[in-house]
């Protein structure tokens, strides 16, 4: 299903105005040197900047759309999987590139549940955010006390850590760390004791039942899927802005290629 069209204004759309400007001054440079007979031997700025920089500038911009991307993850709502200072290799070509300035697709396949989503954020589409695949559409996601269940699959939660000891990193105490697991893929999730995960965007309420606060239940409409952090109780996701629709999926996040702050992070897998 196709949503209106909606512009976004983000890196990628300043190189693809990049790669226009410096295309068109190319291609007069190009016509004016056939006319001339000859290259001149001073050179205007506009061609020094301009015409010179096109093959680089589109080949950058080529690069980001149609195979890969390299954002730097600004938060902690995607912690432990995640880590404040991430940059992350994100995969254009697992679902297909998107074109700037619209939501159309050159679609290549479909998210799966369990996976890394980058994806344009709907309440603000120039604005990138990362977080995990829960539901597909047409699922049923339970979720009670930080955890989450599909199609009436059990919990499947491991306690890994309370958040104490000298082991354990800054940001993580005072957290629980479980080990979640759901159709054979697993993630460590973090949770916080006293919150322990409440449902709180308006525009879900048609689509979900709550028991409790912590205890819910939805059901993903047609066309969307519903997102959430790793760090379960600090993440504006699904919950607070409702669900994704499928035409501002951007790329998979595949993997941590360096962090600058914590070496051990590079090429780590997600």
């Amino acid at each position: 299903m196709s949503g209106p069209v909606q512009i976004g204004f983000s890196i990628n759309e300043i190189l693809a105005l990049a790669s226009l400007v410096t295309g068109a001054c190319w291609l007069t440079w190009k016509l004016r040197t056939r006319r001339l007979g000859a290259v001149p031997e001073k050179k205007p700025l506009w061609v020094s900047f301009g015409a010179e920089l096109f093959l680089v500038v589109a080949l950058m911009f080529t690069c980001r759309v149609a195979v890969a991307d390299w954002p730097k993850v600004p938060t902690g709502s995607m912690e432990p999987t995640l880590r404040v200072g991430d940059y992350l290799l994100v995969n254009h070509l697992a679902y297909g590139p998107r074109l700037p300035f619209t939501n159309t697709a050159i679609e290549f396949g479909q998210p799966q549940r369990g996976d890394v989503v980058v994806f344009r954020y709907p309440l603000d589409v120039s604005e990138f955010y990362v977080k995990r695949l829960v539901g597909l559409p047409g699922d049923v996601v339970a979720f009670q006390d930080g955890a989450v269940r599909v199609n009436g699959a059990p919990f499947d939660v491991q306690m890994l850590s309370e958040g104490t000891g000298a082991a354990v990193a800054a940001e993580d105490r005072g957290q629980w760390l479980l080990r979640e697991t759901a159709e054979g893929r697993s993630r460590t999730i973090k949770v916080n004791p006293f919150v322990m995960g409440r449902l709180g965007a308006d525009g879900m309420a048609a689509h979900c039942t709550t028991a409790r606060a912590g205890a819910w239940q939805c059901t993903v409409p047609a066309g969307q899927y519903l997102m959430m952090g790793d760090n379960r109780d600090n993440s504006a996701d699904s919950r607070v802005w409702g669900f994704l629709p499928h035409e501002q999926v951007y790329g998979k996040a595949v993997r941590v290629l360096f962090n600058l702050n914590d070496l051990s992070r590079l090429w780590t897998a997600l």
